[in-house]
């Protein structure tokens, strides 16, 4: 997929702190936000949700941030004429060392992508690349997994490039389907499981595990 290319090189992300800084992105009520959070407050993931973007003003990720007291921002062509600038600057400003996609419904821009290559995440409903690319969200992956006749799907974390669900696979929970399986019950168990995986990848691929 092509993008546009940005009319100057990014900024470069800060290195990455020994405490983990996380900025997450999300459209929607943000329960893998959630289950981050929780796995921080359990001692499970060195980190620190840092900042929380969404593009939707009314996101239940935004009001969870709120709660918090975590830093958060809407971002979005409502906002700001040049979207992708604006994110990329309220990341750079919250030192952000790591950036945590948590169903954010847009592609990211590419001046984002270049300026955390390597460190920003994804987690994808199905397994990849077989029902990942444009289009591929939400209920449609469970719904073409499920027409697909397959025995197992199941989350996919991995790194974000330029294009959708592309980027190297970083870990998979595989979830059986069950007989008389629907698209609404596979939905529940891929979720749970999502919750299970996205900590543990991260805290694999960074190094970020907390010390006992």
């Amino acid at each position: 997929m092509s993008t546009r290319a940005p009319s100057d090189a990014a900024p470069a992300a800060p290195a990455p702190t020994a405490r983990l800084r996380l900025g997450v992105l999300a459209s929607g009520r943000g329960s893998n936000l959630e289950a981050l959070q929780a796995a921080i407050d359990r001692g499970q993931l060195a980190a620190e949700v840092a900042l929380v973007v969404s593009n939707n003003s009314s996101a239940g990720a935004l009001a969870f941030a709120r709660s918090r007291d975590i830093a958060c921002a809407h971002v979005s062509r409502r906002t700001d004429a040049d979207e992708g600038a604006a994110l990329l600057q309220h990341l750079l400003d919250a030192r952000v060392d790591v950036v945590v996609l948590a169903g954010y419904m847009k592609l990211l821009d590419p001046r984002v992508v270049a300026a955390y290559r390597g460190r920003a995440v994804n987690i994808h409903p199905g397994p990849l690349p077989r029902f990942g690319g444009p289009g591929m969200f939400g209920a449609h992956v469970h719904a073409a997994v499920l027409a697909a006749g397959v025995t197992h799907s199941g989350p996919t974390v991995h790194l974000v490039d330029e294009a959708y669900d592309e980027g190297a696979v970083l870990a998979h929970t595989p979830v059986a389907i069950e007989p008389g399986d629907t698209a609404e019950g596979l939905a529940a168990r891929v979720l749970a499981a999502e919750h299970a995986l996205y900590w543990r990848a991260i805290a694999d691929h960074f190094d970020a595990h907390a010390k006992a």
